[in-house]
């Protein structure tokens, strides 16, 4: 009988222009879900075979390592051979080959990404990013004059600029609260949006996970807790789905808006909203819509004219990631982060602002500071010595380098970063990283 490893290394041998791709796509989806039957995630982490076809399924530049997959990630071949097939199709005859043909596939995406979501269809729309999805439910629930909104000092900084707009011009109160980091008792976020909460709360908008830090928040706490004092709770899922497995019943949302072309690997510029069944008539969408749509989840794409191959690609991306499962992709996150935070913890001067010891704290996003350095120093330095990418993270209460890899990094790739590092702590980088000392 032929052995996994040896399809494993035969389906690599293909070479990257043909593996996952056409015929090989196929049965690679197919059969990767079920290559390990009872075989837990944990220890499909560290199997390098395995992943060594993941990581052939993209084209990506190693000459460069990429560790900024947080803020938009590469696609997956099959994804990006997919968006060139519908817009190839669509500019032989637009009008005809767009309406009649590539629109009405939507509604396979559709299903698709509620499978995923264990919702119903009619749940879940489409959007162009997590900013949209969640601007629809900011500005499309209807709020009072002095009506208050309470979220917290990590959200997201485009979704607080656009409370701030309803502020401006709607007269409402925008609260926020903070809590520790790195985050070492879940319930502290709890207890501080609690204790924010008054007579006057009518939202409360949370993050799943915080983009600064990766830290996962206690998000169905927060939901129960809103819904047993009448007030909404939207949900900022931009870092969380299909990064590690939950649904929405493990949430308990009502709101929830999420990028599609960060860990879901989509192509740039997709999104998705979703909103329980009942509560949809209740939000106003950005661009209007009929009245005979105000229940329809579709009211929220009435965008106009806009390429449905960016949508219709994603049959790929939900394909890709049911071939892999969140679980195994969490296990494989958390496994390249140990590579590098196991060396670096036994450094007196690295700081994790992510508690690296739960993991039901974090995933595959960490935020890391070596005292004495400034973090857009070490990105700079990382990228122009050791061809490293990252981004640097500053906020009031804390700074540091954040280090996001995906299914495709390699672990080689994350030991030259570990060594990278290392190198910065012990001093060996000098001046390059160090804060300036006004004298």
């Amino acid at each position: 009988m032929t052995s996994r490893r040896t399809v494993l290394r035969s389906l690599a041998a293909l070479g990257p222009t043909a593996l996952f791709a056409s015929e090989a796509l196929a049965s690679v989806t197919n059969w990767l879900p079920t290559a390990l039957p009872n075989v837990p995630a944990s220890l499909v982490a560290n199997d390098e075979d395995y992943w060594a076809t993941v990581q052939q399924a993209f084209d990506v530049d190693r000459s460069i390592i990429n560790l900024n997959n947080g803020g938009v990630s590469p696609s997956p071949r099959t994804v990006q051979q997919a968006f060139r097939r519908y817009t190839e199709q669509a500019n032989n005859m637009p009008a005809y080959e767009m309406w009649r043909h590539q629109e009405p596939q939507v509604e396979t995406i559709r299903e698709g990404l509620a499978d995923l979501f264990a919702v119903s269809p009619e749940e879940i729309a489409i959007m162009r990013n997590a900013s949209e999805a969640l601007e629809t439910l900011q500005f499309g629930i209807t709020m009072e004059r002095g009506d208050e909104v309470l979220t917290t000092t990590h959200d997201y900084p485009r979704m607080l600029i656009t409370w701030d707009q309803r502020v401006r011009r709607d007269g409402v109160v925008l609260k926020k609260v903070g809590f520790p980091t790195p985050l070492k008792r879940r319930q502290d976020v709890v207890d501080a949006i609690e204790a924010g909460i008054t007579d006057r709360t009518k939202v409360i908008h949370v993050s799943h996970v915080v983009f600064l830090t990766g830290q996962i928040l206690p998000v169905r706490d927060i939901c129960r807790l809103a819904a047993k004092r009448g007030i909404r709770c939207i949900v900022d899922g931009a870092h969380s789905f299909q990064h590690f497995p939950f649904t929405q019943k493990d949430l308990e949302c009502e709101y929830f808006g999420t990028s599609l072309h960060k860990w879901f690997l989509g192509p740039i510029g997709t999104g998705m909203l979703y909103v329980k069944k009942d509560k949809i008539a209740d939000v106003w969408p950005l661009m209007s819509a009929p009245k005979d749509m105000d229940a329809n989840i579709r009211k929220f794409e009435e965008i106009g004219t806009h390429p449905a191959a960016m949508h219709n690609a994603l049959i790929e991306s939900i394909a890709f990631n049911r071939a892999i499962g969140a679980e195994r992709k969490a296990a494989r996150l958390r496994h390249l982060h140990r590579v590098w935070t196991d060396q670096l913890e036994k450094m007196e001067n690295v700081r994790f602002l992510t508690d690296i010891t739960d993991d039901a704290n974090q995933c595959g996003l960490r935020l890391v500071h070596i005292d004495g350095t400034e973090p857009g120093k070490v990105s700079s330095y990382l990228l122009d010595k050791h061809r490293i990418f990252t981004v640097s993270i500053g906020h009031e209460d804390f700074k540091g380098l954040r280090v996001a890899p995906s299914v495709y990094t390699t672990v080689g790739e994350m030991e030259r970063f570990a060594k990278a590092m290392l190198m910065i702590a012990r001093g060996e980088a000098g001046s390059a990283v160090s804060v300036d000392v006004k004298g």
